[in-house]
C-alpha cells in the first residue's frame, strides 16, 4: 500500500499553541495562557467518491482512516487499500481501493459520537471467547491507560483508549472523539499485524452501544471503562457475549454483563 502524507508540524503534536485565558482561582483573577487540544473536520474519499467527514484530533491519521475503513465494513484487510494519500493543508484523506466497483453504502447511523458521526456496519457476530481477567488485573491496567494519556495530561479535552493483554497496554490511542481512539486501535493493529481477537479493550470514555459494536467487530470480549456504559449497551453486550466493566477505579468497579470472565487471582 502506497501511503503519502502532507503534514504541518504543529499539527502533529494534537494541540494547538498556547491560547491566553483569564483564571479564576480562590476569589482571584489573573491572565494566564492555556494549552487546548487541536481538532479538524477529515473528510475522506474512497475511489473519488466522498464517503465521510469525521471530527478528530489532527494526529496519525493514516491509522485513523484505516480503522474507520475496516471498523465500518469498506474494507476486510489493509490489502483492500491500493493507495492513501493524506492532505492536512486541505483537510481530506484520498484512499484508492483494490475494489474498483466499490459502491457507496446506502444506509447510514447517526452516532452518538463527537461531531454527530456516522456508521455505515448493520451487523456484528457475537463474541465467542475464553478470555478472563482478575480484579488486580482489571485495575492494574486501568491505572496504566490513566498514566498513558500524554495529550491529556498536557492539555485535556481528549480520550484515551488501548488494547491490552491481562498484563500490558499493546496499542494506545488519544482523540477528541472516543470512536476515534478505537478507529486508531485497529488502524494501527491492521498496520503492524496486531490481532484485537481474545484482548481487553480499556477506553476513558463512556461505552454506548455504537462503542460495544466497535469491540464486536475487534472480538474483544472483555470493555472496561473510567465511565458508565448506556443502557442499551448492556443489553447489547449480554447478547454479543461482551463483559461490560465500568467505574474502574483504584479499588473498585461495576460488572455490568457477562461476569464470569472475572476470576480470583
Amino acid at each position: 500500500m502506497d501511503i503519502t502524507e502532507n503534514s504541518d508540524e504543529s499539527m502533529e503534536k494534537g494541540f494547538a499553541p498556547d491560547i491566553v485565558s483569564d483564571f479564576f482561582s480562590e476569589g482571584v483573577w489573573q491572565r494566564t495562557s492555556v494549552c487546548v487540544p487541536s481538532e479538524m473536520a477529515l473528510t475522506i474519499y474512497v475511489n473519488g467518491l466522498e464517503l465521510v467527514t469525521i471530527m478528530c484530533t489532527p494526529t496519525k491519521l493514516k491509522p485513523l482512516v484505516l480503522g474507520f475503513l475496516y471498523s465500518e465494513g469498506i474494507i476486510k484487510t489493509i490489502k483492500d487499500v491500493a493507495s492513501m494519500q493524506v492532505h492536512i493543508d486541505d483537510s481530506l484523506v484520498d484512499v484508492k481501493l483494490n475494489t474498483p466497483d466499490f459502491k457507496m453504502p446506502s444506509k447510514r447511523t447517526l452516532t452518538s459520537g463527537l461531531g454527530g458521526g456516522h456508521s455505515f456496519l448493520t451487523q456484528v457476530q457475537r463474541v465467542v471467547s475464553n478470555q478472563s481477567v482478575t480484579l488486580a488485573e482489571i485495575l492494574a491496567l486501568m491505572n496504566k491507560l490513566e498514566n498513558q494519556g500524554e495529550l491529556h495530561k498536557r492539555c485535556g479535552g481528549v480520550h484515551t483508549s488501548a488494547l491490552a493483554d491481562n498484563r500490558n497496554l499493546l496499542v494506545v490511542a488519544e482523540d477528541i472523539g472516543r470512536h476515534n481512539t478505537l478507529f486508531r486501535i485497529q488502524g494501527e493493529c491492521l498496520s503492524k499485524n496486531i490481532s484485537t481477537k481474545n484482548r481487553l479493550l480499556l477506553t476513558t470514555g463512556r461505552i454506548s452501544s455504537e462503542m460495544l459494536v466497535k469491540a464486536a467487530k475487534m472480538e474483544t470480549p472483555i470493555v472496561v471503562s473510567l465511565s458508565s456504559p448506556t443502557e442499551r449497551s448492556v443489553s447489547l453486550a449480554c447478547d454479543l457475549g461482551i463483559t461490560i466493566i465500568g467505574y474502574a477505579r483504584i479499588n473498585r468497579l461495576y460488572v455490568y454483563s457477562h461476569p464470569e470472565r472475572i476470576v480470583p487471582g
